[in-house]
């Protein structure tokens, strides 16, 4: 049994590749082949499908994603939407809160406390160390202001985030600079840009005139305008119907 089963040949085969690197000619060395190295993903170009970016949808083959557009107003442009401008000037948590939630759908009270807490409450403290500085060290003022610049740039951060999702939303180019640089050196400037693109992308909503519709007129009937064919005579007794069967009184 053991000579039977010498003599016959292995069922495995042993696979080789040639050597990366080497031309392909008829002596080219060769290399085993490593375990787990046959198990790579094929790649098959016929399969693969193009997917939106955003909402993970299929995209038809022939989809090219549309250029970026421009702004519909400048950086500078606050004088433009005047009411948008008292507010960004006076209340600009209010107007970033309401810049969120046209983007994104959160309720414009938490942006705008988030805001008012960061950023005027950053600048009332700003004022107040200036104000008494006389009160305070020098290091301690220092170390205020410091803290403060350093504030400002991380929520600016934060904020910027607001324009970009806006800027992917509509298609629009990064002007005049990056979104964080933007909200970091002219925050009140971006906040207003970016209302007034909201408001310019909203759809036109024709107003409908109001149907009035006026209830008809009371209509009054005596009893000398009932024929006298439909009354009954008086000495006919009333008849009434139960049941289909037709009951006369005595």
């Amino acid at each position: 049994m053991a000579s039977a089963e010498g003599d016959r040949p292995g069922q495995y085969v042993k696979l080789r590749k040639e050597k990366e690197g080497d031309a392909p000619a008829a002596g080219t060395e060769t290399e085993d082949i490593r375990p787990g190295e046959l198990n790579q993903p094929v790649r098959v170009p016929e399969l693969e499908v193009q997917k939106c970016g955003a909402c993970g949808q299929v995209l038809p083959p022939d989809f090219y994603p549309p250029v970026d557009e421009p702004w519909s107003t400048g950086i500078f442009g606050c004088a433009e939407d005047c009411d948008s401008c008292w507010t960004g000037l006076l209340c600009p948590c209010v107007l970033y809160g309401r810049n969120v939630q046209a983007v994104s759908g959160v309720p414009w009270t938490k942006p705008c406390t988030l805001h008012a807490v960061c950023i005027e409450g950053g600048i009332a403290l700003a004022i107040l160390t200036a104000a008494f500085h006389s009160v305070t060290t020098p290091v301690v003022s220092c170390l205020i202001g410091e803290g403060l610049l350093c504030g400002w740039m991380l929520y600016t951060a934060g904020t910027s985030l607001s324009r970009e999702d806006l800027q992917k939303k509509y298609h629009l180019t990064d002007s005049p600079c990056n979104p964080w640089l933007v909200h970091c050196t002219l925050h009140w400037c971006a906040i207003c840009q970016e209302h007034r693109e909201s408001k310019a992308h909203l759809p036109a909503q024709p107003v409908t005139p109001a149907t009035i519709v006026k209830p008809p007129l009371v209509q009054e009937m005596s009893m000398s305008e009932i024929p006298s064919s439909t009354t009954a005579p008086e000495n006919e007794a009333p008849k009434t119907r139960h049941d289909n069967v037709e009951v006369v009184p005595l």
